[in-house]
């Protein structure tokens, strides 16, 4: 695959994360301001995982079905503009739950970004390419969280929405020129029977379910409740910025070198315990710091925590299957751990009604530690390529 095709692809990865990301750093103060309680702060942050979790195996199926990935890339893209659009001319709270469901949406259409990115690579290399891409995915987050709140900070609440939609179109625009190898003609579409047998994959059904918890930690923690810890403790919204900023950064940097050096030296198994252990030292740490300084220390040790582990997840969940049905069983993985990113801010949120955001912090960073255990049982001990014969 010739590099500029890649380039391509970094790009148009980038700017379908900023388009979704540019307001997360407000989006928990940005639904109190507008009057929304801790319950329905969760309600708007987990609404975007409900949605994954219900559209991403049916559009995995689907694009397993005609052999399209490309096709499911602009339509999710294009979601994600209409999101951050309706947001940005919404001032209702159940609107907002409404546009926010809408990038969910959008979101389900990485299922067909990864199989597309895997197919530039040989089998064996799955884990690297989802390494590289995850690098890139987290390079557009964090670029967008950055901007976002020092723009909310100068230009209003309203500009980080209108930024996303904005940089949003141009990647629908760029996404035109992505290229992808022709369908088989002789591929047999994937029947319901099947998923169902792939659900029943040993390792898939493994690392989906502790993807799920690792999710829950991400969208409970650094895109959803942290902020609002941020601002009891005096934050502005260029400084919620500089958080994220400090949480994404490192975990950007955890996702690129987990399968290169983690992996490599720990293997797959202790990588992702490592993940699960540091994650819930500093979840449960969170709601106990009494300064922005120390609040951003520990999140950027949680950031890189939750970045060593998805890559790997990935990796593991997409070498499980040959390359026809990888679509599927992506859909499969992206929609369990949609759960995560849904259960994770909605239980949060309810705990945090009735006996504040501490409970509900602490309560998942003791499900990291049920994590890591898990991961310590059902990972193999040794890498996967190995164990497979490569």
């Amino acid at each position: 695959m010739k590099s500029s095709r890649k380039i391509l692809f970094y790009i148009v990865t980038m700017m379908y994360w900023f388009s979704m990301y540019t307001y997360v750093p407000i989006l928990s103060p940005y639904v109190e301001h507008l009057g929304g309680s801790v319950f329905m702060i969760g309600l708007v942050v987990g609404s975007y995982g409900f949605t994954q979790m219900l559209v991403r195996i049916p559009l995995g199926i689907w694009s397993d079905r005609i052999g399209k990935r490309k096709l499911f890339i602009f339509a999710g893209i294009a979601c994600a503009v209409l999101s951050s659009l309706g947001l940005a001319l919404s001032s209702n709270v159940w609107a907002i739950f409404g546009f926010r469901s809408l990038a969910g949406v959008a979101a389900a259409s990485w299922v067909a970004f990864t199989v597309l990115f895997a197919s530039y690579f040989e089998a064996d290399e799955a884990p690297k390419a989802m390494g590289i891409v995850s690098f890139y995915t987290s390079i557009g987050q964090m670029t967008a969280t950055t901007v976002g709140g020092f723009l909310a900070d100068y230009m209003g609440w309203r500009a980080p929405f209108y930024l996303g939609a904005i940089v949003g179109l141009l990647g629908l625009i760029l996404a035109i020129k992505l290229v992808e190898k022709p369908a088989d003609p002789k591929k047999k579409p994937v029947e319901v029977k099947e998923l169902i047998k792939m659900g029943g994959e040993k390792l898939l059904l493994s690392v989906s379910l502790l993807a799920i918890v690792v999710q829950c930690i991400t969208f409970t923690t650094m895109f959803g409740f942290t902020p609002l810890h941020a601002t009891s403790l005096g934050a502005s919204n260029a400084e919620l910025s500089i958080l994220t900023l400090l949480s994404t950064l490192p975990n950007a940097i955890a996702g690129y070198i987990s399968g290169s050096i983690f992996v490599k030296r720990f293997g797959e198994r202790y990588t992702i315990l490592i993940g699960f252990v540091a994650a819930a030292i500093c979840t449960i740490l969170l709601p106990f710091t009494p300064s922005l300084g120390l609040l951003i220390l520990t999140q950027a040790f949680n950031g890189f925590a939750q970045g060593l582990m998805m890559p790997v997840l990935m990796g593991l969940a997409i070498q499980s299957v040959n390359e026809e049905r990888r679509a599927s069983a992506m859909g499969f993985f992206q929609a369990l751990y949609s759960l995560g990113m849904f259960g994770g801010p909605f239980i949060a949120g309810w705990i945090g009604e009735y006996v504040g955001l501490s409970g509900g912090f602490i309560l998942i960073g003791s499900l990291s530690f049920v994590g890591a255990i898990l991961a310590f049982l059902w990972m193999p001990k040794r890498k996967v390529q190995q164990r497979l014969g490569h």
